[in-house]
C-alpha cells in the first residue's frame, strides 16, 4: 500500500451542517476543493506525494462524502461553506487549488473567503467544459429495490476518467493516470452517501457562471499541480483542525477520535450527561444506529462508534476477535476522557459490550445488550465456511451488485445463504433508500468489512455471561434472528442480568412508532436507575 503521509479525516462544524477535510503531508498550506472525480482522501495522498513541502488539506463540498448531507443548494452557498471552513482553519498564508468539478465553486468561494490565498490553481476546467458541450449530466441515482443506482453511478464516474471528454464514445489517451478500483470506489462510496445531493452538484457546477476567475492559474492535469506550484514560497502551515462542534439538539454529528489502537468515527448527539456507548452490530458502519443514539441522548451524551475496520474508522487488516474489539472500546473510553461509561450493544455490539464490562467492570456503568450471540458448534463453523464473500472492488464495479444483494437477502433469510423455504424471515424488504444505506455501509468498510462480524461468530458468550459482574439487561425484539439468547441467558441465571422481550428493534428500518418509543423508554428505564 503507497504511504499516506500522515492522512487523517477531520469535520468542521459550519453553518448549517458539518463539512469532512482530509490532511496529509508536512510544509506550506494547499487547501484544495476536492472534485467528484477523485475521493478527497486520494486527492490528499496523491498531492501531498506529488508535492513535497507542502500541507495539503482537502475538503469535500456539500454533496458528497462526509459533507454529503450539508444543506447548500446554490453555488453561493456553496462557496459560502467552504469559504467557512477554510476560515475555521485559521490559516496563515496558503495556497487554494479546486479540482475538475469543484472549479464551478472557485469564484463563489473567493468571494466569501476572509483572506486572498498566495496563489489559486483550477485544476480540470476542460472537463466541466466539455460536460456542458456534450449535455453529459448523472443518469437517474434515486436509490432501486434492485440497487441498480450503485453500478449506474461506478460507471458514470469511470468514463469521465476513460473517455474522451467531447467525444464520449473513444478512450481518451492523455491525462492522469487512470484510478485503480481502489481509488475509484473511494470516490464512487463519496458520490453515492446522498446520491441526489451528488447530482444536485454536477447540475450547479454545469450551470455555474463559466466566466474565467481573475488571479486563477488555469492546469488540466493534478500531475501540472508542482509545477504550478514551484514560484510560491510560503512558511510552514501548523494551525490545528478544530475539533468538531455539536449540531443543535438531537441532531447527529460527526467526529473523528484518535484512541491508542487506531482513530475511530463516531456518530453524536445530546450534550451534557452521562456518557452512553453505543456499540454496533459488525460489517458496516453504526450509521443505521442513529435511532438509538438520537433517541437516547436526552440528558445525555450518546455516541455511536464504527469498529477499527469498518465504516469510516481507520482501517486495519489485523486478526479481529471480541477481545480485541473490547480493548479498542476501553481506549476510546479512555482517549475521551471518561472514567465511565453506560454501553448499549447490538449483536456483536452486545458481545463486545459484555467483555468491556467483564474486563473493565470499573469503566462500565449499565449495560444493554441486544440479542449477544449464541450458536452452536456446528452453526458456527458453517457461519464462519460461508458468511462472508468478497467485495474486493474491481474496475467495473462488480463488487457492487454482490454488496447490495448481501444485504438484501438478510432481510429475507437467515442466514442470509439458506435461501429455502424454512429460512425465511417475515420482515419484509426495507425501502430502496433503506437498503441503499445498508449497502454504503458495507462499501465504506471495504475489503475489513467481515472482521469483527465474524468475531461475534467465534465468540464464547456461554462461558463469558458469567463473569459479568454490572447490572445488565439482555433483551431482543420479536423478529431478531438471536432471539435465542433470552432462552441461553435465562439458563445462566447470572446475578444482576435481567432479560426482556423488547416490542420492536429500535435501529431495523421503518419499526412501528408506538413499539419504537415503548422500546427506547424500556432502555432509558433501564439506564435511568
Amino acid at each position: 500500500m503507497a504511504h499516506d503521509h500522515g492522512l487523517r479525516p477531520f469535520y468542521l462544524t459550519v453553518a448549517d451542517g458539518q463539512l469532512r477535510l482530509h490532511r496529509a503531508g508536512e510544509g506550506a498550506d494547499l487547501v484544495v476543493l476536492a472534485g467528484p472525480l477523485w475521493a478527497a482522501s486520494v486527492l490528499a495522498q496523491d498531492l501531498a506525494a506529488r508535492c513535497p513541502g507542502w500541507r495539503v488539506t482537502t475538503i469535500e463540498p456539500p454533496g458528497i462524502g462526509g459533507s454529503a448531507s450539508h444543506p447548500a443548494d446554490t453555488v453561493a452557498a456553496i462557496g459560502a461553506a467552504v469559504a467557512a471552513a477554510i476560515d475555521a482553519l485559521r490559516l496563515g498564508p496558503f495556497a487554494l487549488a479546486a479540482c475538475d468539478f469543484a472549479t464551478s465553486f472557485l469564484g463563489a468561494t473567493l468571494a466569501a473567503l476572509g483572506s486572498r490565498p498566495a496563489a489559486v490553481l483550477a485544476q480540470g476546467t476542460h472537463l466541466v467544459d466539455a460536460c456542458v458541450r456534450q449535455g453529459i449530466t448523472p443518469p437517474d441515482l434515486a436509490p432501486k429495490t434492485d440497487g441498480s443506482q450503485f453500478l449506474a453511478l461506478w460507471t458514470f464516474l469511470r468514463d469521465r476518467h476513460v473517455l474522451e471528454p467531447d467525444d464520449p464514445r473513444q478512450a481518451s489517451p492523455v491525462g492522469d493516470a487512470l484510478p485503480t478500483p481502489e481509488q475509484l470506489a473511494a470516490a464512487h462510496v463519496a458520490a453515492a452517501v446522498e446520491p441526489e445531493n451528488f447530482a444536485r452538484l454536477w447540475h450547479l457546477a454545469l450551470q455555474a457562471n463559466r466566466q474565467p476567475v481573475p488571479g486563477v492559474t488555469a492546469i488540466a492535469r493534478l500531475q501540472d499541480v508542482p509545477g504550478a506550484l514551484a514560484g510560491v514560497s510560503l512558511p510552514a502551515g501548523r494551525s490545528p483542525v478544530p475539533n468538531a462542534a455539536p449540531l443543535p439538539g438531537s441532531t447527529i454529528w460527526h467526529d473523528e477520535v484518535l484512541t491508542a489502537r487506531g482513530r475511530m468515527h463516531l456518530r453524536r448527539a445530546g450534550g451534557a450527561g452521562r456518557p452512553l456507548l453505543v456499540i454496533p452490530t459488525g460489517g458496516g458502519s453504526s450509521s443505521q444506529f442513529g435511532p438509538v443514539v438520537a433517541g437516547l441522548s436526552a440528558g445525555r451524551q450518546a455516541f455511536s462508534v464504527d469498529y477499527l475496520g469498518n465504516g469510516l474508522s481507520e482501517k486495519s487488516a489485523r486478526a479481529c476477535s471480541i477481545e480485541e474489539l473490547a480493548e479498542d472500546m476501553a481506549a476510546l473510553i479512555d482517549a475521551m476522557g471518561f472514567d465511565r461509561v453506560d454501553v448499549w450493544g447490538s449483536h456483536t455490539g452486545a458481545n463486545v459490550g459484555l467483555e468491556l464490562a467483564v474486563r473493565y467492570p470499573a469503566k462500565v456503568g449499565r449495560l444493554i445488550a441486544e440479542g449477544p450471540v449464541f450458536v452452536s458448534q456446528a452453526f458456527q463453523d458453517d457461519l464462519l465456511a460461508r458468511y462472508f464473500p468478497s467485495f474486493a472492488p474491481d474496475k467495473w464495479g462488480t463488487h457492487l451488485n454482490r454488496a447490495f444483494h448481501w444485504r438484501r437477502d438478510m432481510f429475507l433469510f437467515w442466514p442470509w445463504y439458506a435461501d429455502r423455504r424454512d429460512a425465511v424471515r417475515r420482515l419484509g424488504l426495507p425501502s430502496p433508500r433503506d437498503l441503499h444505506d445498508y449497502t454504503i455501509g458495507i462499501l465504506e468498510s471495504g475489503a475489513t468489512y467481515a472482521g469483527a462480524y465474524a468475531a461475534a461468530f467465534r465468540y464464547d458468550t456461554r462461558s463469558r455471561l458469567p463473569l459479568l459482574r454490572r447490572p445488565a439487561l439482555v433483551c431482543a425484539g420479536p423478529n431478531d434472528m438471536l432471539i435465542n439468547s433470552l432462552d441461553e441467558t435465562r439458563a445462566l441465571a447470572v446475578p444482576g442480568v435481567e432479560v426482556s422481550l423488547t416490542p420492536t428493534t429500535v435501529w431495523w428500518p421503518d419499526p412501528e412508532p408506538k413499539a419504537a418509543a415503548a422500546t427506547l423508554a424500556l432502555y432509558r428505564g433501564f439506564l435511568d436507575r
